[in-house]
C-alpha cells in the first residue's frame, strides 16, 4: 500500500524525505493554468486557496467548490505536472548515498496517478501518500536511527511539525517562485531556505558528511 510505513525498507544508510508537490512536481504554476481553462483565476492575495480562487463574476470560491478542483487536477496531474530543474537528477545522485522517500500530503484515493507519474519520471523511490502531520511519520520512519535524516518541502508548518519530532533532522525549505508564495511565512531555525535544487543537494551532501 502507497497509504503506510510497511512497505518501507531502508538500509543501513542515510534517509532524505521529500515533499512532491511544488518540491519535485510543479503544483501552483500548472494548477492555476488548469483553473484558466475553467474560467477561473488564481488571485494571489494571500497564502490560500480558498477565497482567493474567483470566477468570471469575482465571486470566489467556496471551501466545497475548491476541494473538488484540487481533486479534478490531482485525477489530471499527469497531464498537468511537469519537474522542477534538476529535480530528478539531484535526487537521483542524492539516493546513491541515501534512502529516499518520497511523502506526498495529496488524498491517498490519488497515490496511484502519483506513482505511475513519479515512475515515468525515473524516480521510483517509496512514497508515502497521508494528509496526516509529516512530523510523526518522519519520525516512525527513521525510528532514532544514529545516521543522517534530512526532510525536504515547502510548507513551513510540515518542516517545524518534523523538527518538532526528529530534533536531529536536517530541514530544508523550498518555496516555488511564484506569487502566492510571496504571502508565505518564513521559517524559523534551523530550517534552511534553498534556492533551487543545486543549492538544496548542496545543503543536504553538507549535512551528511558533516
Amino acid at each position: 500500500m502507497l497509504t503506510d510505513l510497511a512497505h518501507i525498507k531502508l538500509a543501513d544508510r542515510p534517509l532524505i524525505v521529500c515533499d512532491v508537490d511544488d518540491v519535485v512536481l510543479q503544483f501552483a504554476t500548472p494548477f492555476e493554468a488548469f483553473l484558466l481553462e475553467r474560467g477561473l483565476t488564481l488571485l494571489p492575495r494571500s497564502f490560500k486557496l480558498t477565497g482567493n480562487i474567483v470566477d468570471a463574476t469575482a465571486r470566489a470560491l467556496d471551501a466545497a467548490a475548491v476541494k473538488d478542483l484540487i481533486h479534478d487536477f490531482f485525477v489530471e496531474q499527469e497531464r498537468w505536472q511537469t519537474p522542477f530543474a534538476e529535480s530528478v537528477d539531484s535526487l537521483n545522485a542524492l539516493a546513491v548515498e541515501a534512502d529516499l522517500v518520497f511523502l506526498t500530503a495529496m488524498p491517498p484515493r490519488h497515490a496511484e496517478i502519483r506513482r505511475r507519474l513519479l515512475d515515468r519520471l525515473t524516480l521510483s523511490y517509496p512514497m508515502i501518500s497521508s494528509e496526516d502531520p509529516k512530523g510523526p511519520i518522519v519520525a516512525a520512519l527513521h525510528e532514532n536511527r544514529p545516521l543522517p535524516v534530512a526532510f525536504i518541502d515547502d510548507m513551513v508548518s510540515n518542516l517545524h511539525s518534523v523538527h518538532e519530532h526528529v530534533a536531529e533532522c536536517a530541514l530544508v525549505y523550498m518555496p516555488p517562485d511564484v506569487a502566492i508564495f510571496r504571502h508565505a511565512p518564513e521559517p524559523e531555525p534551523p530550517v534552511q531556505k534553498a534556492q533551487d535544487w543545486t543549492e538544496a543537494r548542496r545543503l543536504i551532501e553538507a549535512h551528511f558528511h558533516c
